[in-house]
């Protein structure tokens, strides 16, 4: 059976301030967000009607919208509210939250100073799925052709819909080769990421992840590496080459749709899911349980 197309789904969608029901909350063919992807996006899990780090996710937003050079007309706290709020409407315990905020279509152009700044968050079920023993087995990257670009030609600290072209083109590519993902490299050639997750190897009982100067730090990333470092794990952050890939006994991917996920296999480089990877991914869960005691008992 296809999947439900995201444009005919049930419920409401908060659009500037107000609730708008789901199929009516389009823009204008002319919007500029769609031309020039003047547009900035969060993906957030809620568990047990509870989004998890909320405000870190907003407070990400609201700085990608200053990278790009517009002001969110709602604060970090009218955005949480509505966000909590859609979730209860909508009545999905375990659910994806998506708020984007982009430029509208007052002006068509490479300019576009006075365009109106639109915001909506959308929720939809996502059950949460997380069986240690099934993702134990792995995922498998391809190498993408597409690199994460220069800070100096792109602005790599926001989460902008633009940066995200190279990443879907090398997910597809990766798929029809048989691939889950693709791992990217940076400008310089060095380990940068998937597609749309930060990247964890283990080697004699060390973690090492990509140093993100030139690609997202995200909070799933920071969340793990404070979970590591309470277990008393090392966790460096460096320059990782390719060939260095040879070398690393485990690797996993970190995000928030992707939680914690082992990886089998990067190209010609194979990994072996070991005690590291499953504590880590135990952990997480585990740090998400706090938020579901709260939603049950509050």
């Amino acid at each position: 059976m296809a999947a439900q197309p995201f444009d005919r789904r049930d419920g409401v969608i908060w659009y500037n301030g107000d609730y708008r029901p789901w199929a009516d909350a389009n823009l204008h063919v002319l919007s500029h967000g769609l031309h020039y992807a003047s547009a900035v996006f969060e993906g957030e899990r809620a568990y047990n009607g509870v989004i998890f780090k909320l405000d870190e996710h907003t407070r990400r937003l609201h700085e990608s919208a200053q990278i790009l050079g517009f002001e969110i007309p709602y604060s970090v706290e009218a955005i949480n509210q509505a966000s909590q709020d859609l979730i209860a409407r909508q009545g999905h315990a375990d659910a994806y939250v998506r708020p984007i905020a982009w430029r509208g279509s007052e002006m068509m152009g490479v300019s576009a100073q006075n365009s109106h700044i639109n915001v909506a968050i959308a929720v939809w079920e996502w059950p949460s799925y997380f069986n240690p023993e099934e993702k134990l087995k792995g995922i498998r990257l391809d190498i993408a052709k597409y690199r994460r670009p220069d800070p100096m030609t792109a602005p790599s600290k926001a989460k902008a819909a633009g940066l995200y072209m190279i990443c879907t083109i090398s997910k597809h590519e990766a798929e029809r080769k048989g691939y889950a993902d693709a791992l990217m490299f940076d400008y310089r050639g060095r380990v940068a990421e998937a597609t749309g997750a930060n990247v964890f190897f283990v080697k004699d009982g060390v973690i090492h992840t990509p140093t993100p100067d030139c690609f997202l730090d995200g909070i799933t990333r920071r969340t793990v590496i404070d979970l590591a470092h309470k277990r008393g794990f090392q966790v460096i952050e460096r320059t990782i080459m390719p060939d260095d890939m040879a070398s690393f006994e485990q690797c996993f991917l970190t995000g928030t749709a992707a939680e914690v996920t082992p990886v089998s296999e990067i190209g010609p480089y194979r990994f072996t899911p070991g005690a590291i990877t499953k504590t880590l991914m135990e952990d997480y869960r585990a740090g998400v349980l706090p938020a579901q005691k709260l939603a049950a008992t509050g």
